[in-house]
């Protein structure tokens, strides 16, 4: 794998220090993007056929503007089929770690998003904890294929920023045994791995200068907030709860929100249409979160939230028609994200 990576570097058409692609690494979100891009890309040359859900809404709206360092996607792409390698023998059927949809508590009460909102405006009055720049996140992403059942791909991805402003990024396989276990800790001013992960890239990467959203930092009001999302995602027309959703990934894969932070994005969600309250859910990290579900044409997304300050813990997407050709029935989880702090 090593000699494939070496070869993908030297084949980069555009230099890390080029000034157009100054933004620092391809992202998660960009990741998945790129992946949409690509699979509309194939559906071009092959009319009629889509990867995901064809005929309907995809989950991620379509980008108006593109900026990708291909040799890190390509990069990203070897990563994913090594994660499939890793988590199954050379004379096995590849492991799946595809997790069930979160089951909300039949004996919870919803807490309307409003007051989820209030409360996390009341829990910022001291400022603290304060935003930092960074994240630790745990995802669960399916990969499918019009040969191969579709399998999930369990990664965990912690990312600092250090004082020059470089950044420095630890990419794990978690276990397919273990499905929803960390695999990274946090402790003693570093990651540590623990014996069920297999590093699949570490990473450092060069100053970014860019003061461009969702480099720059968020503000802590949700008007100001709403446009900075907008920019983030290079939408020149108001968010729609499901753009918003997928920019609020964007924000949480950039960032750790401090106090103030998480209150604008939980009064910007409270204020947005079609995320109805359904109870109290157990996420996939064990942690107690309100669930507020968005239904969308084929496909149905679940936003967990802390329900003392707020805070965005979990993001679940699963589709909600068979799409026997692909492999993937009603009720699969094609994508989740689980926010560490």
């Amino acid at each position: 794998m090593a000699d494939e990576l070496e070869l993908l570097r030297r084949a980069n058409p555009v230099p890390s220090d080029d000034s157009r692609f100054g933004e620092g690494p391809l992202g998660q979100e960009a990741e998945r993007r790129l992946d949409h891009l690509m699979a509309r890309a194939g559906d071009e040359r092959r009319p009629g056929r889509s990867r995901f859900l064809p005929g309907r809404t995809r989950l991620g709206p379509r980008p108006r503007r593109t900026r990708l360092v291909w040799a890190l996607a390509t990069t990203a792409v070897v990563a994913v089929t090594a994660t499939a390698l890793l988590l199954a023998g050379p004379s096995t059927t590849p492991a799946v770690a595809a997790p069930h949809p979160l089951v909300v508590r039949a004996d919870s009460a919803p807490v309307p998003l409003d007051r989820l909102a209030g409360r996390a405006e009341r829990d910022a009055e001291d400022g603290s904890p304060r935003l930092r720049k960074g994240t630790h996140v745990q995802t669960w992403s399916m990969g499918m294929s019009e040969d191969k059942p579709p399998i999930t791909l369990p990664v965990e991805r912690v990312v600092r920023w250090n004082a020059d402003d470089s950044q420095t990024e630890l990419v794990v396989a978690t276990d397919p045994r273990h499905p929803g276990r960390p695999v990274l800790t946090d402790e003693e001013g570093g990651p540590r791995l623990v014996d069920d992960g297999q590093v699949l890239s570490e990473q450092t990467f060069p100053p970014s200068w860019s003061d461009a959203p969702p480099q720059s930092p968020p503000p802590h009001d949700a008007t100001r907030l709403r446009d900075y999302l907008q920019e983030a995602q290079n939408i020149d027309t108001p968010l729609t709860t499901h753009e918003l959703l997928d920019a609020a990934g964007v924000l949480l894969n950039t960032w750790t929100l401090g106090a103030r932070e998480n209150a604008a994005l939980a009064r910007l969600l409270a204020d947005a249409k079609g995320l109805r309250s359904v109870g109290q859910v157990t996420d996939r990290l064990g942690r107690h979160g309100q669930a507020y579900v968005y239904d969308g044409t084929g496909y149905r997304r679940m936003l967990v939230m802390d329900p003392v300050n707020g805070a965005v813990l979990g993001l679940e997407s699963t589709v909600t028609v068979d799409q026997p050709e692909w492999g993937v029935e009603a009720g699969d989880v094609v994508d989740y994200n689980a926010w560490i702090r």
